[in-house]
């Protein structure tokens, strides 16, 4: 899939206190038998800083 054009998505690492506290919390709700379709993804979205930016064409 491709994204439209005018549509930016930037992935970044946060900063490491803040990977720790998503990867400690995602571990811990594998480790609770919390299901994996929910403890991952909200890890995912603690550990990385996604940004999506849409800009607009001057005609």
């Amino acid at each position: 899939m491709v994204p439209r054009t005018g549509v930016t998505v930037d992935i970044h690492p946060r900063d490491l206190p803040m990977a720790l506290v998503g990867t400690a919390g995602g571990t811990l709700a594998l480790w609770a038998h919390a299901p994996v379709l929910v403890a991952i993804p909200t890890a995912l979205l603690i550990v990385l800083d996604i940004r999506i930016r849409r800009s607009r064409r001057r005609s």
